[in-house]
């Protein structure tokens, strides 16, 4: 594995910073969104631009509308993405079931989905979690039966990123109850405007809705959206979760934003230098930074280990829990940096609050108690902490 980069990648590094220089500009509204604060119009117009620039799906091969870079430069694309402060693109679409229907899909599924995927004109959301499983995705109870040429699906999603502006829904459902729990289960792509699907929202912690409910009541879906074979489900879950968990660990944005708190630290050391611990502050920040330097390691492992080996199929577990548990201490730390200045902002559920005047270190939008806030969710979603260290205890350790 070679971290070192090439004159050809510097040049590379340079063009997208070029270009994102100029698609961002300091000020941009669009600058320092996520995915939990950009709503569907944002999202949309990010997409569109990376697509127009030809980088809409940057990790699709290159006959479905990808760009053939090797590992290096999605790295370098990644990082400077995060260096620009740019939204991010929901993962829904371009990095979980898009990868699914290229690979199971059928001709018509690939020809009807992948193309509004890349131009941000479609948006998708993940129906997995559903109430009383946890993280026991097998344990799903919502059903898809056969009725002729239609599956009927009854049932309830949870947790539900995004449901409350996406098109489409792609769902695992259990289509058999004989043999094992993973054995009956299937994976549906289902239009969200189908009669019977009802999206209620959830206001998190943070005072954002970007989680809802989604209910199913006797929603037809026509055979021709199954992905795949029926009751093979698990094997298309299995390799979803492997791509939703190498992308989580999110090293470009714990990079920029260790900059800025480092930048905030040597800021208020000029400017309120005994108002706070700084050694303890800088001893803190250091031990973040190892941690960060080892996950980016195991990151560019993950990337680049060889499709179908035993590292590409257990990395992206080391890579989901060490990076969630590493994003909500770099959180902890800027709010203990911050104190009242890392409160919410005016317009995300927490009143009026006028910013106007704040410094520019301080946060912007929603203050980064409501980031540290949504992030405890982090060890949870895309299989909670507990449950990697039992896959790696199993699967690694033999234990």
């Amino acid at each position: 594995m070679n971290l070192s980069l090439s004159s050809e990648d510097l040049a590379f590094q340079a063009d997208v910073r070029s270009w994102l220089e100029e698609i961002l500009p300091e000020g941009s509204p669009y600058r320092g969104l996520n995915l939990f604060t950009q709503n569907r119009e944002d999202s949309a117009w990010w997409q569109k631009k990376l697509n127009e620039r030809g980088w809409g799906c940057v990790g699709w091969p290159v006959e479905y509308g990808g760009t053939g870079w090797d590992d290096a430069k999605k790295q370098i694309f990644s990082a400077e993405c995060a260096r620009a402060e740019a939204p991010m693109q929901s993962p829904f679409g371009e990095t979980m079931v898009g990868p699914v229907i290229y690979t199971f899909g059928t001709q018509q599924q690939k020809d009807q989905h992948l193309a509004g995927i890349r131009d941000g004109s479609v948006f998708w959301c993940q129906g997995y979690s559903e109430p009383g499983s946890g993280s026991d995705l097998a344990s799903l109870r919502t059903s898809a039966l056969r009725d002729g040429d239609d599956y009927i699906v009854n049932g309830q999603k949870i947790w539900t990123t995004q449901a409350h502006f996406a098109d489409w829904i792609f769902c695992l459902v259990r289509t058999s109850t004989e043999g094992k729990p993973q054995e009956g289960i299937s994976f549906l792509l289902i239009d969200m405007k189908t009669p019977g699907v009802e999206v209620k929202p959830i206001y998190t912690i943070d005072g954002e809705h970007h989680l809802n409910e989604v209910y199913f009541s006797d929603v037809r879906v026509p055979v021709s959206n199954l992905v795949g074979e029926e009751n093979k489900g698990w094997t298309y879950a299995k390799f979803l979760l492997m791509n939703e968990r190498v992308g989580i660990a999110g090293t470009g944005r714990l990079r920029t934003g260790l900059g800025n708190l480092m930048a905030i630290h040597n800021h208020l050391n000029e400017t309120a230098a005994g108002s706070y611990d700084g050694d303890d502050v800088a001893r803190k920040h250091a031990e973040l930074s190892v941690r960060l330097d080892a996950l980016e390691a195991l990151e560019s492992r993950a990337l680049t280990a060889e499709e179908g080996s035993g590292e590409s199929m257990i990395l992206p577990l080391p890579l989901k829990l060490l990076g969630t548990h590493l994003q909500q201490d770099v959180a902890d730390l800027g709010v203990e940096i911050l104190g009242y200045s890392a409160m919410p902002r005016s317009g995300y559920g927490f009143g009026e609050n006028d910013s106007s005047n704040e410094p520019n270190y301080r946060a912007k939008g929603p203050g980064l108690t409501s980031f540290m806030l949504s992030g405890r969710a982090s060890t949870i979603y895309g299989g909670s902490s507990e449950v990697q260290r039992g896959i790696m205890s199993k699967f690694v350790l033999g234990l």
